[in-house]
């Protein structure tokens, strides 16, 4: 139900959503596809063995700053031992205005620097 809300809030906010069953499967997409995608919004609890946390990792291996949108119901205050930089929470329940702020808030952004 809730793959529906966010690829149906993301396509009345005007992007185009690839939607998987699987944290496997996103990772292949995003593998595969290379420069194509340019956010990922991902729930921390997902089908198959590779979870929201591992599948944003592997995005940050293709892109250091790939901007990532986390839903959670209950692993939101994991959130900042295990998040990426340029990462947002969206605890559930959120409002589908909430999540297409996040989305646009990341890609309006700048990209952060490195601090030494």
């Amino acid at each position: 139900m809730i793959q529906s809300l966010v690829e149906e809030t993301l396509s009345d906010g005007g992007f185009e959503s690839a939607v998987v069953a699987s944290g496997e499967e996103a990772v292949t997409l995003l593998k595969g596809h290379k420069g194509k995608y340019r956010a990922l919004v991902t729930d921390i609890h997902l089908r198959g063995t590779m979870d929201g946390w591992e599948v944003a990792q592997h995005a940050r291996e293709i892109e250091p700053d790939f901007p990532v949108v986390y839903m959670s119901g209950a692993a939101a205050a994991d959130w900042t031992s295990k998040g990426v930089p340029h990462s947002i929470m969206l605890a559930k329940p959120f409002a589908p205005a909430q999540l297409l702020t996040a989305v646009s808030n990341l890609l309006n952004s700048s990209t952060p620097t490195a601090t030494p």
